[in-house]
């Protein structure tokens, strides 16, 4: 592509919350007519970065040049005004008025204050078949039309604020193939129509099919600027990682092989959920780890949930040899629970703990609820199992009065771990067990791991950190696009052959 004038360039941006660099010397150029990807684990600032660009956050040092001119955005509807728009995963429009009024909403044509509503329609539907070739009926309701519809009309609305930059955020995550695709054809049409377009996903098949060039950001910093078409897959996945190739390491993991052979715990066969998650085969033995490798949005989570029942497959089964012996399906959290399988959620804040709770409470709460709550937990035998949990994960401080939501990451962690290690599970699903916790932390939570598996626990788990899940899994379940795309065991872990199979090479 040849070097022109970036219609948006931003240059040592940061962005400082109380105690927090959120964004440091952050630097990104938008050409008009190109697609620009903005890839990142999670916490690496592309959320961040898009709400400095877009006026929601102001800049704490940096500028910003839009068509050649210092720009300081300070507030999203300023934005708008200088032809930056955002169109996000959630379609942020309104599912009660027509196609045609979300499209116009507060700039509608009017004459003597009342709304030319012939007008309005008619230059909706002359908007969305010119622009976006798309024909439908501008007067529906918007609720009447698919996601991708939805998302298409948002993108519309932005068209017509005479945007310059269009920024897409995560808009294919609710898509199917085949409207995937449309999108994409939408996409390249306003591309040759010079508009410049900033570009989110976890997807890396479709950064490398619709992508001109690729900006990687990492824990807030700016690690390069490449164009696509010279930028390998497997460089992507390391520079989002932060590992170089010829730097691996061999971490130590759990031996495997003599479990290779162990009873089947849980089994998933051709279990899937459109929209979340291809289907896909997965065996746990008794006393496995069984790790979940891949990028951020990649469908870790999804099969972690299936295997919860907290989501119901649409394809497939997943049967269970509960504690009582002999296999049945998993329908529902509350047969997981009956039939010995935890869940430690990946946000503790909204899924995990109860806030104003105290230690205490929040341990005994996943065992109080399995018993039924006319066969209360005495307040004696609560303190007695408070106690001995505190002591065996060395939870600070060792107060079980103390209210969980004044404890550390790491500790309230340990309170959730001690919660679902109370109901005595065969299976334990941990989603993010570590995230956002000192070394320390992570190093008990991880010890802990092997430990119940060494006495017999099965467990699966789930950790956007490569090396974590190589060192504590017997067998790695590589997840890329929402789909399994491969499983390594025995000597064959290693980060090489993850980061491989995760790019797909």
């Amino acid at each position: 592509m040849a070097e022109r004038e970036p219609i948006l360039e931003m240059k040592g941006i940061c962005k400082e919350f109380p105690g927090v660099a959120a964004l440091t010397n952050v630097n990104f150029r938008l050409f008009p007519g190109e697609v620009h990807a903005l890839m990142g684990e999670n916490g690496a600032g592309k959320s961040t970065l898009i709400k400095v660009l877009t006026g929601v956050y102001s800049i704490t040092r940096g500028t910003v040049t839009l068509e050649g001119r210092t720009h300081e955005v300070r507030s999203p509807l300023e934005a708008q005004q200088a032809g930056i728009s955002t169109v996000y995963q959630e379609v942020n429009l309104c599912p009660n008025l027509s196609v045609a009024e979300n499209i116009f909403i507060g700039r509608e044509p009017r004459r003597l204050g009342r709304i030319r509503w012939k007008e309005m329609n008619a230059r909706a539907k002359v908007l969305l078949k010119e622009r976006l070739h798309l024909d439908i009926d501008v007067t529906l309701p918007l609720e009447h039309y698919s996601v991708a519809i939805q998302q298409l009309v948002a993108i519309a609305r932005a068209l017509n604020v005479e945007a310059k930059v269009l920024i897409l955020d995560e808009p294919t995550s609710s898509l199917d193939q085949s409207e995937v695709q449309q999108l994409f054809g939408i996409m390249r049409k306003l591309k040759g129509e010079g508009l410049a377009i900033l570009f989110v996903t976890h997807f890396l098949d479709q950064v490398y099919e619709i992508s001109d060039r690729i900006t990687i950001l990492r824990n807030g910093e700016f690690v390069g600027e490449y164009p696509a078409a010279e930028l390998p897959r497997i460089e992507l996945v390391s520079r989002m990682i932060g590992k170089a190739l010829h730097l691996l390491e061999e971490m130590p993991k759990a031996p495997a092989s003599a479990k290779s052979g162990a009873e089947t715990v849980a089994e998933a066969k051709g279990l899937g959920r459109k929209g979340a998650i291809e289907p896909f085969d997965l065996r746990i033995g008794q006393g496995e780890v069984v790790g979940l490798a891949g990028l951020l949005g990649s469908g870790r989570t999804e099969v972690a949930r299936l295997f919860f029942g907290a989501d119901r497959p649409d394809s497939g089964k997943l049967t269970f040899r509960g504690k009582g012996g002999g296999t049945r399906g998993i329908q529902s959290p509350r047969q997981a629970l009956d039939n010995g399988i935890a869940f430690c959620p990946e946000n503790r804040k909204t899924e995990g703990i109860i806030d104003d709770l105290t230690v205490r409470e929040n341990i005994v709460l996943a065992l109080q609820a399995h018993r039924g709550w006319f066969r209360t937990i005495s307040r004696k035998r609560q303190e007695e199992i408070a106690d001995e949990y505190i002591r065996k994960l060395n939870i600070n401080p060792p107060n079980p009065e103390h209210l969980v939501k004044n404890l550390s990451g790491g500790n309230q962690q340990k309170v959730i771990l001690a919660r679902w290690l109370l109901t005595q599970p065969k299976l334990l699903i941990l989603d993010e067990p570590t995230r956002g916790i000192d070394i320390g932390a992570k190093a008990e939570i991880q010890k802990l791991v092997l430990q119940l598996a060494g006495e017999g626990m099965s467990v699966l788990f789930v950790s956007s950190e490569l090396e974590e899940v190589l060192r504590v899994s017997d067998r790695i379940a590589v997840l890329r696009d929402r789909r399994v795309v491969k499983e390594i065991a025995d000597q064959n872990i290693s980060q090489q052959h993850v980061m491989q199979a995760i790019a797909g090479v």
